[in-house]
């Protein structure tokens, strides 16, 4: 049976007749070797502006002479120029000590930066709160959307404490975990969990049920109709939760790491804003960034290949 460009075929089991949805296999996408390159021209022109901004130039404009912006952004101890931020950077980034090889290994030496340290203590609090997030609001909200009774029981309490925001929770965190990783952990889960439980649910919910009743038509058992068609065709959307959970557990971390903990790039940020380190805080911002866009390239190329079967707009197109 051919639904949607998709294959539906059937094989017995214990538990009955299970029904797999296929699709032919995709068609490998063309690779554009100037792919790369076009996604560098917007932060290459963001740079140059930022550049011109540091400029005579700049300042010299006549319709913009003498007004608020030209010396706010022309302002070094403001916005510092971009060689400045990167200098800064590299300063963040090196050994605070000489080698000393009776005390350390080179490598533990070269990564015992203030940068390297910071970016590794943010990244095992992300991902402690985010795992967490995901164990909890995945299985609850796979129960929610497949039962109605779960679903009318928990989603009231769910809806009433969605909209609080994370950073409203810090002082009862605070007060229940004390300083350190734990309210954390805490803040970053509260912030990851409700759009996986989210997304989740509609994930479930919205199955198509051309596939279900055709599962059931050829004679399907419950647990094998969960495991073989609704879990697979939410899959998609689970992942898009898990996807947008993560931005908001960065956005958690560096508010966790301002308020609660001593270490970690939030911290390191603040402490710069109070020394007036501005180029130290807009470093630290980058590689919160860069940070964030390595680990939502890493979950993207997770999300294809556990969706190697899933037929894509890009796929049709080619």
């Amino acid at each position: 049976m051919e639904t949607n460009g998709a294959k539906l075929s059937s094989h017995k089991s214990k538990s009955g007749i299970a029904i797999v949805a296929t699709s032919d296999p995709p068609m490998a996408r063309r690779r554009n070797p100037f792919l790369f390159a076009k996604s560098l021209i917007l932060p290459a022109v963001l740079i140059l502006l930022w550049s011109f901004f540091s400029t005579e130039r700049f300042r010299d404009l006549p319709f913009l002479k003498g007004t608020v912006i030209v010396d706010k952004l022309s302002n070094p101890q403001i916005l510092p120029p971009p060689w400045v931020v990167v200098k800064r950077w590299i300063a963040y980034a090196l050994p605070l000590q000489p080698f000393d090889k009776t005390q350390e290994t080179y490598l533990q030496w070269l990564f015992s930066g203030e940068l390297p340290i910071d970016l590794w203590s943010s990244l095992q609090r992300v991902l402690t709160g985010f795992a967490i997030a995901i164990l909890l609001a995945v299985p609850l909200g796979v129960l929610m959307g497949a039962s109605q009774l779960a679903y009318d029981f928990v989603n009231p309490s769910i809806q009433i404490l969605r909209p609080i925001p994370p950073i409203a929770w810090i002082p009862l965190a605070m007060l229940w975990f004390g300083l350190g990783d734990p309210p954390a952990y805490f803040l970053i889960f509260l912030g990851a969990f409700f759009p996986i439980l989210i997304n989740t649910i509609s994930g479930v919910r919205n199955v198509d049920s051309i596939y279900i009743r055709a599962a059931q038509n050829l004679g399907a058992k419950r647990l094998a109709l969960f495991w073989r068609i609704i879990l697979p065709a939410a899959t998609p959307q689970i992942l898009t939760g898990i996807r947008v959970g993560l931005g908001i557990a960065f956005i958690c971390v560096i508010i966790a790491e301002m308020i609660a903990v001593q270490s970690g790039l939030g911290f390191r940020i603040l402490e710069a804003r109070e020394y007036s380190y501005t180029d130290k805080v807009i470093a630290g911002m980058f590689t919160i960034g860069l940070l964030g866009l390595a680990l939502d390239s890493i979950i993207t190329r997770i999300n294809g290949y556990l969706l190697r079967w899933h037929r894509s707009l890009d796929q049709a197109r080619n």
